[in-house]
This record gives structure tokens, C-alpha cells and sequence, in this order.
């Protein structure tokens, strides 16, 4: 079944660009098939729909029903990079 993932910035898209890219390897050597979504925090809703993940690079207080939301900073900075990618497959292999 194809995931549903969106990756959201709070302004430019640099941040999320690189989230998007670690997030689209991560699914294809894990064989995961997905339709990614980069966008603005404040644009989420317009994509919201069976939505199976949000990856944000923002501070986000927000929260969208049970849709799960991680933190992609450690795409940009490299901290704790390793954790973040084990999270994401428990969810989308979930």
C-alpha cells in the first residue's frame, strides 16, 4: 500500500528539499512505496488526506488528529539522524 507522506518547512523549502530526498532513499531501499508531498506548515491542510506521516523542519505546535508528526532536523544537522530514520520506518512499516 502506498504511504502518504508530507514534508513541511516553515518558509523556503531548503530544509524540507533535503528531508524530502533522505525520506524518498530511506522509502526506496526499503521498499516502501510512497507519494511525497513538500509544502509550508501552513499549507498541510490543503494535503492532509490520508496523509500516513508529516515531516516537518519547523517548529510545529500543531497536530493533526492521529497523524503521525516527527521533527526532521537531524536530516539537516545530522544529530541523531540514525533515530530518526528507525522512527519513520516504525511508522510506515507500522
Amino acid at each position: 500500500m502506498k504511504k502518504k507522506i508530507i514534508v513541511a518547512c516553515g518558509g523556503a523549502v531548503a530544509t524540507s528539499t533535503l528531508a524530502a530526498e533522505e525520506i524518498k532513499e530511506l522509502c526506496n531501499e526499503n521498499n516502501i512505496e510512497h507519494d511525497l508531498v513538500q509544502c509550508r506548515i501552513n499549507e498541510i491542510n490543503t494535503f492532509i488526506d490520508d496523509v500516513d506521516l508529516i515531516c516537518t523542519t519547523a517548529k510545529m505546535d500543531q497536530t493533526f488528529g492521529d497523524i503521525p508528526i516527527v521533527h526532521g532536523m537531524p536530516f539537516v544537522s545530522g544529530v541523531g539522524i540514525e533515530q530518526l530514520k528507525a522512527k519513520i520506518l516504525s511508522i510506515l512499516k507500522g
